[in-house]
């Protein structure tokens, strides 16, 4: 099922949706931040804006976003979004790491935004910013984002209402909120070659599973064809321009994925990943290991376990 093998993929990348903080606004506004997250998503919960960013003000102009749209922000550095009617001068904003600007806001006056920064490991970054363009837009008309409406109505009534157990419940929103985005926004859109577009692809999901389940077996070409029910120049074809790269090159590049989550336990021995992986001996463990990360198994375990990560928290 590709619901399964996409929570497959979320766990091995780490991801999680971080709400960050939000405000609410009356009358005429403006709103400008630095974004320090490489992922960022930007939701108008109520009410109507315009988005600006780095990358989008060419041919296509702004982002104009409408009651419960949400904008993904794929490693932009600043965004500008302005709203709100009358006259007047507009009321300038500087986006809260905090959710003090919503406590009492009234979703039937006020334009309502938060943000929720994406939090993922090294290599849920390079997968990500392959799959989504620079400026993604899920709109709330679509079918698909029914669920997505009703999670923001919901977020919004924990971070405005201050109720006990909001904490807990904000972080659990944040999690539902990024699936349903992603989920609606694979449902809207056109994607580009890459894993997303793969995991969508009927023809070759039966492959993709024996990859997925039994990495370590030597699998060829010839298999994996047999088990989408093509011939293997089809298979082949077929499978590079969805997911944007050969079926082999993909297979160790999932191989490469798991050996990285297995890493960060300390009393996995390398030689066993190895075996488990398919490789003939350590070093061809090794060494693809490091082509493909760019640092050595053991290295890259004192690493990870050395880092403590850091997450921007800024709107």
């Amino acid at each position: 099922m590709v619901g399964d093998q996409l929570s497959e993929v979320f766990d091995l990348v780490e991801i999680r949706g971080l709400v960050s903080g939000g405000f609410a606004a009356r009358g005429p506004w403006v709103a400008r931040a630095a974004i320090e997250d490489p992922l960022k998503l930007i939701a108008m919960v109520y009410g109507r804006s315009r988005l600006s960013t780095d990358g989008v003000d060419g041919v296509d102009g702004p982002v104009d976003l409408e009651p419960g749209d949400v904008a993904i922000l794929n490693n932009r550095s600043w965004l500008d979004q302005e709203g709100g009617a009358g006259d007047g001068l507009r009321q300038e904003i500087t986006p809260e790491e905090n959710f003090s600007r919503l406590v009492g806001a009234d979703r039937g006056a006020d334009d309502v935004v938060i943000g929720i920064a994406v939090d993922l490991n090294q290599a849920g970054h390079a997968l990500l910013q392959q799959a989504l363009p620079a400026v993604g837009l899920v709109r709330a008309s679509a079918a698909a984002a029914t669920n997505l409406r009703g999670n923001l109505d919901r977020l919004f009534d924990e971070v405005s209402g201050d109720r006990i157990g909001s904490a807990f419940a904000i972080r659990q929103y944040g999690q539902l909120l990024l699936l349903e985005i992603l989920r609606a926004y694979l449902d809207q859109t056109n994607l580009p070659p890459g894993w997303l577009r793969l995991l969508t692809d009927e023809r070759l999901r039966p492959a993709l599973r024996l990859m997925h389940t039994e990495p370590g077996k030597p699998w060829g070409l010839r298999e994996l064809a047999r088990a989408a029910a093509m011939s293997r120049t089809s298979f082949a074809e077929r499978f590079r321009s969805v997911a944007g790269q050969p079926p082999l090159a993909y297979l160790n590049h999932w191989r490469m994925l798991l050996a990285q989550r297995a890493l960060r336990d300390e009393h996995v021995r390398i030689g066993s990943l190895a075996a488990e992986l398919g490789y003939a001996s350590e070093s061809a463990f090794s060494t693809a290991f490091k082509r493909e990360v760019g640092e050595s198994p053991l290295r890259y375990r004192y690493r990870v376990r050395d880092e403590s990560p850091t997450r921007a928290t800024s709107v």
